[in-house]
């Protein structure tokens, strides 16, 4: 399925629609929209310039699989802007520049080896426990495929004939006369359509009706090794479309990474926040982590090892797996230190003997004026203005301290 079928409407065309129908699809509605016949219609102008970017983006592999899968909006992000005005396109396209599809009637371009079927690319989402493991997908796709009823001549054989009336090309060149002017232009071959072809109907191939392609069902095992990256690309070589004549396109997965839950993931790197009690944090204890092969990880936290806020400890090799390599990145533990609430405090005499002794504060000189006062809770938006305030002095200081990516982890409870 594509994003939106708005350029494949502008063609009126079906967004299935062969290299070959899209040319001839622009090709009536340029010749018919075309500025200089006419002069006096403003919206036949804008037409023609709606179907010359239409085409422009379609009949780019590159640019018609991001807008196939992202729609007009997608195209605007991904880079695939500019290109070149509608005058020049079709100047292109019948023969007036030097390059594109000047050729395509017989004109002087180079040749620039065997055509090829358009690459069908697809985005395939993976959750971080498959990229640890690794792991094999069965995709579906559908995809033209030269019809085995007639081996992709469209009818019997013998039965399909080049046009007579456009010597196969699908344009007929004409002659106006214009007062004393005799205007030449091309036009779509009435007599084949633009096809430059001719099957009797009654000759037509019963199983794809002329068009030479059938719609296939094709199932492809997508290995995902361990390790793989986010954007990395597994590539099918000659397993996208078939056309008659042109070699079969390609079929291009790009590795997309979902979101986990508990762990982050930067290179061959995890990161894991864990939050852990006071007593804890002081006194030490253990956690539990479950990892992403569902082993359980008993992290040990010394007696006497202070686990401040914050702080961050790692597990060497216990992080993701190396992509086509035998070693392993590093597990980033950040500790989220849970002090007790008001009512939890109780024998705080005790605390006094066990703790170090307060830290010793400024105090005033005898003759100074001094105003005692209580701190209060605060709320609302004073609370996310004091935070936003604190965050922006801290960060420098932070970033420091803090692995890429560690600072995002999104807290997990033992």
């Amino acid at each position: 399925m594509v994003k939106e079928t708005k350029f494949y409407d502008t063609l009126g065309v079906a967004p299935t629609a062969t290299e070959a129908q899209l040319k001839t699809a622009y090709k009536k509605g340029a010749l018919k929209y075309h500025p200089d016949k006419n002069t006096n219609n403003p919206e036949a102008a804008e037409k023609f310039k709606e179907l010359s970017h239409a085409y422009e983006i379609l009949s780019d592999p590159q640019k018609r699989s991001l807008y196939d899968q992202l729609g007009e909006e997608g195209l605007e992000h991904g880079g695939a802007g500019g290109g070149m005005g509608a005058e020049d396109l079709f100047a292109q396209f019948f023969g007036g520049g030097g390059g594109g599809f000047g050729g395509m009637f017989g004109g002087g371009m180079r040749d620039q080896g065997p055509k090829k079927a358009r690459t069908i690319h697809h985005v395939h989402k993976v959750n971080l426990e498959d990229i640890y493991r690794g792991k094999v997908s069965k995709l579906a796709l559908q995809k033209s495929v030269i019809c085995a009823g007639c081996d992709g001549r469209g009818g019997k054989e013998g039965a399909v004939k080049s046009c007579t009336g456009c010597n196969g090309s699908g344009m007929k060149t004409m002659m106006r006369q214009m007062g004393p002017m005799i205007q030449r232009f091309q036009t779509v071959c009435p007599d084949c359509n633009g096809e430059g072809e001719i099957i009797r109907d009654k000759d037509r191939c019963k199983k794809c009706n002329g068009k030479k392609t059938v719609v296939e069902r094709k199932v492809l095992h997508v290995h995902v090794d361990k390790g793989v990256k986010n954007g990395q690309k597994i590539e099918f070589r000659g397993e996208g479309d078939q056309m008659p004549g042109v070699m079969p396109g390609d079929v291009v997965f790009e590795i997309e990474q979902k979101p986990h839950p508990r762990f982050q993931r930067k290179d061959d790197d995890l990161f894991y926040q864990a939050e852990i009690d006071l007593l804890t944090a002081l006194a030490g204890g253990t956690i539990n982590i479950e990892h992403l092969d569902e082993r359980w990880l008993t992290v040990n936290i010394a007696p006497g090892e202070v686990i401040t806020p914050g702080a961050i400890k790692v597990i060497k090799g216990q992080g993701m797996p190396s992509y086509r390599h035998h070693d392993f990145g590093n597990l980033y533990i950040q500790f989220d230190v849970k002090f007790p609430e008001k009512d939890q405090l109780k024998n705080l005499e005790l605390l006094e003997q066990v703790l170090p002794p307060r830290l010793e504060q400024a105090k005033p000189a005898a003759d100074a004026m001094v105003e005692d006062f209580e701190i209060e809770d605060i709320d609302g938006s004073d609370y996310s203005q004091a935070r936003a305030h604190g965050a922006a002095n801290s960060m420098d200081e932070d970033d420091d301290d803090v692995p890429p990516g560690a600072e995002r982890v999104q807290c997990a409870s033992q």
